[in-house]
């Protein structure tokens, strides 16, 4: 089978839906199939290490992705237009497969399906425009809300299939008018190979909370720095934040201005560097802000899962990572602006770490029965593969007893 697979991130570029879909293009290509990618030959993080995946890429010329709104606009457009161009000359794809960066981006593979006959799946990895709202990017139920949501949704209805990250997800697209029976549910995954457990070194007095990936708009903060503050005399804390975001510069003017000396930031890491990256830390910390919830999934989890590093999630309890913690006993969940509660926890886990080790060994184990990378690429292949009757959901896998 001829699979198109359409994002403007890929191979080698290390952000989260680049490496996703460069995982599901090793494994769909390991199938028999020949598989076409087209993204842009611009990064928005470092370039990874791996080798490249067995596939026909194809990098199409954008204006460089910046953090601005108006570079995001100019790079989106200009993918729009040039992956479009490309997508409509390459041999007939039996199925196409859009991601949502850009957003939108499910419109090219509508006019695929309708222009060449191929069948059309969406892996919504942020549901638009909830999340431009969300963050408010948009405003409810003005003009942008109203055009983004009418093409948005348009693409979903004439899809064959629609892929949600989680159950909260799934809510999200049905509270859109999207038929719950073309929505299929598979939760991302991490590679149980490439990310091992290993002891960490350092200072074995102190309780290191680790944040590792992408510090954006869709993160609480706010609980997380307030705790800071709780703690910032107790020395057996060291929280460590490693890797970039908009929220950043924040967080580094906070500690700034509250002379905050328990927190260390550095640099993103390359995926063959991750396992020793979240060796560094005991806990590892995942947010997300209440607003958010199902219009965006953190990926963060599973890397952490891999890790042996119990998850500390703080963020609405119908998300993911929370189902996730409460499922498994493999950390913990905090609501948003519950200070005091994750003050105590941290205080309480200081004084108890043999439950900070026994949750990271249920998290591990964790991620080799549900959420390895053999097991997520099957599932998403699955998927593709049943047309758009069969209902797959990770939950069919799950025992929760």
């Amino acid at each position: 089978m001829k699979i198109l697979l359409l994002n403007q991130f890929f191979w080698p570029d290390s952000a989260a839906t680049s490496q996703l879909l460069t995982d599901l293009a090793r494994g769909l290509a390991d199938q028999g199939n020949e598989v076409y990618a087209i993204s842009a030959d611009g990064g928005y993080a470092l370039a990874g290490a791996d080798e490249p995946p067995p596939v026909h890429m194809y990098r199409v010329k954008t204006f460089p992705f910046v953090r601005g709104r108006l570079g995001r606009v100019l790079s989106y457009f200009s993918f729009y237009v040039c992956a479009a161009f490309v997508g409509l000359t390459l041999p007939r794809p039996d199925l196409v497969l859009t991601l949502t960066t850009p957003p939108l981006l499910s419109l090219l593979g509508t006019v695929t399906k309708f222009l060449r006959g191929s069948s059309h799946f969406i892996w919504e990895m942020d549901v638009y425009p909830d999340v431009a709202i969300d963050l408010n990017y948009f405003k409810a139920g003005g003009l942008a809300d109203r055009v983004t949501g009418i093409l948005a949704d348009c693409s979903r209805h004439h899809a064959d299939g629609i892929i949600a990250l989680g159950e909260c997800m799934k809510q999200r697209l049905i509270q859109r008018g999207i038929a719950p029976s073309s929505i299929h549910v598979a939760d991302n995954w991490a590679d149980g190979k490439a990310i091992v457990p290993l002891r960490r070194s350092g200072d074995s007095s102190k309780v290191v909370l680790l944040y590792s990936g992408n510090l954006g708009l869709a993160h609480d903060l706010n609980t997380v720095t307030a705790t800071i503050r709780n703690l910032r005399d107790d020395e057996r804390f060291q929280f460590l934040f490693v890797g970039s975001g908009s929220r950043r510069e924040e967080l580094l003017s906070f500690c700034s201005v509250e002379d905050i000396h328990s927190v260390e930031f550095r640099p993103y890491v390359q995926r063959t560097g991750l396992s020793r990256s979240f060796s560094e830390g005991d806990i590892g910390l995942v947010t997300q802000r209440e607003a958010c919830c199902g219009s965006v999934v953190p990926s963060k989890v599973y890397g952490l899962l891999a890790a042996g590093r119990p998850i500390l999630f703080v963020g609405p309890r119908e998300a993911t990572p929370a189902l996730i913690v409460e499922r498994f006993a493999c950390g913990w969940h905090i609501n948003c602006g519950d200070v005091d509660s994750l003050t105590h926890l941290l205080l309480h886990l200081a004084d108890n770490r043999g439950e900070i080790e026994a949750a990271g060994q249920r998290a591990r184990q964790t991620l080799l029965d549900y959420y390895d990378l053999p097991l997520g690429v099957a599932r998403i292949a699955g998927i593709l593969n049943s047309g758009p009757t069969t209902v797959v959901t990770t939950s069919s896998c799950i025992s929760t007893t």
